[in-house]
């Protein structure tokens, strides 16, 4: 049986938002959510080595590995930018990912976070040739991309590299037109290249969750389903959707997932009705279109939490300036770590960012609503 057809369903398990507890992944709430999982007839993990500072990988071991056998799960990994610079550096750290989560192969293996930039990189290094070769070693059983940037710079790597099985793009239905984003452009590159898709950010960092209390109504009126099930039943509704992902961070919203797409059914033309209203009056927003991925976080020398900060002006921009809440908050995130004004403009923020966001405009912005008080 191939590795494609080894995947039960269309909705996978995303480790890069694990719960947490102390500053640790809480094992047995993430125990208790793969079981339920497997438990549903899901399979599909992913993860990459940089999430949660490593402890996405470890505690697959923990959790899923040591606990159930191979053969019932699916895992993705990911050989990232940051943790290679030359091609001889790729194989031991491979060797690091299998051992760290437990496994002797990884079903898909992604190129991670791919744009112009990283892919030249990864050329250089033969990142590509040498996920063949593991490929044909049996330590891999497919190989694919995760992307970020525009659909030419899409269309220009799957021209390339043919050998590509599938890719993993940001798409959901805010930023189906974005023009940063490009997902329904991405999603026509992946079309015209015969490439399945694997959706990530469905729900947007729990952007499209948490809506404005306008958008939220227009949903709430349909009576059908949560915010949540609307986003992912989105995503996955499209043709050449092969899987939809979802960071999930507790029981309760897997649970609320679960349920979403263990009988799936594509959005009604009533409720893709509804998601374009919803569309057009969170676009009238100002907010900051952060996911919370938590790339930049990790290079910032100054140990600023910037999706944090950003979700702190987003909430009071929401609400009109009038949710003091936002700025008791700000200052709990900013107590022991870096203030939006500590920023020293060094820019490795915004050279990771998927969203390409102006990382260090944005800051001033936060740091003048929140401290110039």
């Amino acid at each position: 049986m191939g590795t494609f057809e080894k995947v039960k369903k269309n909705f996978g398990f995303g480790c890069m938002r694990l719960p947490m507890k102390d500053g640790e992944v809480d094992r047995e709430e993430f125990c208790r959510m793969t079981d339920a999982f497997l438990a549903a007839g899901f399979n599909y993990f992913d993860t990459a080595h940089g999430y949660l500072d490593g402890k996405s990988e470890t505690e697959i071991r923990e959790c899923l590995a040591k606990r159930h056998p191979r053969e019932s799960y699916t895992l993705t990994n990911k050989l990232t930018s940051m943790f290679f610079h030359k091609e001889e550096d790729i194989r031991p750290l491979f060797d690091l990912q299998l051992e760290r989560c437990g496994v002797d192969y990884f079903d898909f293996y992604l190129m991670h976070a791919q744009n112009a930039v990283f892919f030249e990189k990864y050329k250089s290094c033969h990142a590509y040739e040498t996920a063949f070769r593991l490929k044909e070693e049996g330590l891999v059983h497919h190989v694919g991309i995760s992307f970020h940037d525009k659909a030419e710079v899409l269309d220009k790597i799957l021209t390339e590299y043919p050998q590509i099985e599938l890719v993993q793009i940001q798409f959901n239905y805010i930023d189906y037109k974005n023009p940063s984003v490009e997902s329904r452009l991405c999603y026509e590159v992946c079309r015209k290249h015969g490439k399945p898709i694997v959706v990530m950010e469905p729900v947007k960092g729990g952007m499209l969750v948490n809506l404005t209390p306008e958008a939220d109504k227009i949903l709430r009126s349909l009576g059908t389903g949560s915010n949540a099930s609307y986003a992912l039943r989105y995503g996955a509704g499209f043709e050449g959707v092969f899987m939809t992902l979802s960071g999930m961070s507790n029981l309760a919203q897997m649970t609320e997932n679960l349920q979403t797409m263990s009988d799936f059914k594509p959005l009604s033309k009533e409720e893709h009705a509804a998601i374009a209203r919803v569309r057009e009056e969170l676009l009238r927003g100002d907010t900051i279109p952060c996911t919370g991925c938590r790339y930049c976080v990790s290079g910032c020398p100054k140990g600023i939490p910037i999706p944090e900060l950003f979700s702190c002006m987003n909430q009071n921009k929401r609400y009109n300036n009038r949710d003091w809440n936002s700025a008791v908050y700000y200052s709990t995130y900013t107590r022991t770590r870096g203030r939006a004004s500590d920023c020293i403009e060094c820019g490795k923020c915004e050279s990771v960012c998927p969203q390409h966001l102006g990382i260090r405009k944005l800051l001033k912005e936060v740091a003048a609503h929140f401290e110039n008080k």
